[in-house]
Order: C-alpha cells, then structure tokens, then sequence
C-alpha cells in the first residue's frame, strides 16, 4: 500500500479508502453484508494496509456505523492507527428536525455518530450533501464548533456545485472557522464533469478528493453487459446506478478500458483505479466490495503506472454528461 496526504493536512492516508456503506442491514438495500460477513473484509483491509474508512449515518440508518466501529475497535486497539470518516446530512427519521444541516442536527447526528461507532472523535466529518434550507453560516459554525470541542478532527464535504464549494471555503474563512478539507465527489472514467470547476478549484485551494463510485458502481470493473445482463448482486439489485450510467459513450470509454487492461495483463478495475490515481487532487478513491477478492484485486491497481498515451487512450472516448450525483440549480431531476 501507498500512502499520502489527506488533501493539504499532515494527516497520512492509504491511497485506497475502504467504503463501509457495503456493511448494514439488507432491509436497507438486498446487498449489503451483516456484521458478521463484514469481520473478514475489515481483516483484509488491514492486512494490505489500508487506514481509511468511510461510512454514514444514513448507511442502513446507523448500522454501518455500528459495523465500522466495532470491528475497528477489535482489530486496531490504538485509535491513531487508523482515519475514520463519516457523514451527516440525510434524513434518519420523519422527524422534522432530522435532516439536513441545521446546528440542531449536525451537534445531535455527531454524538449519535460518536456512539454508534463507540469512540470518542472523528476524524473526517463529512456534509454529505449541500442544504440550500439551512443558512450556510448556521451550518459552518456548528461543524466549527465540533472541531474545537474536541469530537471532530477535520471537516469534509461531498457532491455540490463548485461554486457552492468555493463559497463555503470563502465564509469559513473569512469568519475563522475550520474549513473543509476533503471533496469527497462523483468522478471516474465514465462521469469527468468534476473536471469542469470542481477539480481545478480543490487544487487551487489545497483540498484532497475522496471520488465515489470510482467503478461506476461496478460498471468500470466489467460486470455489466449490453444486453442487459449483471454479474453480481449489486449490479442486479442497484436501480441508482441505472439512472447513472449505461449511456452509448459508457460503453465507449469501457471497451477503451478493456483494451489498455487487456494489453497490459490488468484487470479493468485496477486500470481504472490507476487511472484515477494519476489525477493530481485524488487523495483516495472510496472502494466498496462485497468480496474479498475484490478488495485485493483493487489494492494492486496501487502500483501500476500508466503511460501517457494510455492516458490519452483511456479519456479518448469520454462525452459531457448532465450533472449526475448531485443537483444544481436549474438540473432535473
């Protein structure tokens, strides 16, 4: 395993950050694995190095929460072996008040948060979404108020505008506050639109990026087919990733992949893996397997360093798309 910085902190991260949101209950989604399926993923993780993990409060309402921690508590004692990270923002119940980025929700999901996952900090603690009903000082100033309690050690982000980015640095800034330090974003091979503003902006202002669905939700690992067929449980079940990808360039930038993994021996998933790798802003794309194979497959793609002209052929095919993963103003839906 290799290891960086999380985006401009001193704070050391292995290049490939374990996503826990495969572990929780299967009344949440039919994919996920229980607690006791989850022991053998974390073991694994370990063993090849891995020090970052990312979950949620909203994965299976907690549970993966519940998951993370307490293998994490049993397989790595030390607290300062490892980064862990989590999320707020979406709703947890029909309640009102419990949702979104309010002072009141952010300060009640942290120390929800802290105990589910039974430690006593975070060390990444992400906005999962932007909240256009919360004023944004309401919100910055209660993550603020995290960090120098002593519950939160650094404040991320995920999924919104880069201008909407921009202007939370800007107010945090300008008021004194902590400000984020990660962009945990949509981006892989077959959706680039990050590259717009997002990307230039996070290297502009020092902000490492933690890219979600780094395969496309399987898609970039090969076990998607044309006529319509899915390899694993996931691809069968996952009606989001329909929405998302599939498209007539998809395919395009997947028979590119294809062929750069075949020529060089690789599996597709390790390519592209590398290829995001090469992207001087990614800290760490987010890797959720539901096997362990998978999980050591990916962790090679570490190493391998592709060639500029495999470059070029790898982002070849590419076509804009229409914002995908979060709305903006004006999108639909």
């Amino acid at each position: 395993m290799k290891y960086t910085r999380m985006g401009a902190t001193g704070t050391q991260v292995s290049r490939i950050c374990m996503g826990c949101m495969t572990f929780g209950n299967r009344d949440w989604v039919p994919w996920v694995l229980g607690a006791e399926d989850a022991g053998p993923h974390f073991e694994k993780a370990i063993e090849l190095g891995i020090n970052f993990f990312d979950t949620a409060n909203i994965y299976s309402k907690g549970i993966s929460e519940e998951i993370t921690g307490k293998w994490l508590r049993k397989l790595l004692p030390n607290r300062e072996e490892y980064v862990l990270a989590t999320k707020v923002f979406f709703p947890m119940s029909e309640h009102r008040n419990d949702g979104g980025l309010s002072r009141k929700h952010i300060i009640a999901q942290c120390d929800a948060s802290l105990a589910r996952l039974g430690v006593d900090y975070i060390d990444l603690y992400q906005i999962h979404r932007w909240d256009p009903d919360t004023p944004l000082e309401e919100s910055l100033e209660a993550l603020d108020s995290l960090v120098r309690s002593g519950k939160v050690r650094y404040l991320g982000a995920s999924s919104m505008a880069g201008w909407q980015f921009a202007k939370a640095l800007f107010v945090a800034g300008v008021n004194g506050w902590h400000q984020f330090v990660t962009m945990q974003n949509h981006y892989n091979l077959i959706y680039r639109e990050e590259e717009r503003e997002m990307i230039p902006l996070c290297n502009d202002q020092g902000v490492g990026l933690l890219p979600w669905s780094p395969l496309a939700r399987g898609f970039l690992a090969g076990t998607w087919k044309k006529d319509g067929g899915r390899e694993t449980p996931r691809a069968k079940s996952d009606a989001f990733a329909e929405k998302m990808y599939g498209d007539g360039s998809d395919w395009d930038v997947l028979d590119a992949l294809l062929a750069v993994a075949k020529e060089r021996g690789e599996s597709p998933a390790r390519v592209a893996l590398a290829w995001l790798l090469t992207v001087p802003a990614v800290t760490a794309p987010i890797i959720g397997a539901t096997k362990i194979e998978h999980l050591e497959d990916l962790c090679k793609g570490v190493d391998i360093e592709l060639s500029g002209d495999e470059i070029a052929a790898l982002e070849a095919p590419y076509q804009p798309k229409e914002i995908l993963g979060h709305q903006q103003p004006g999108a639909r839906d």
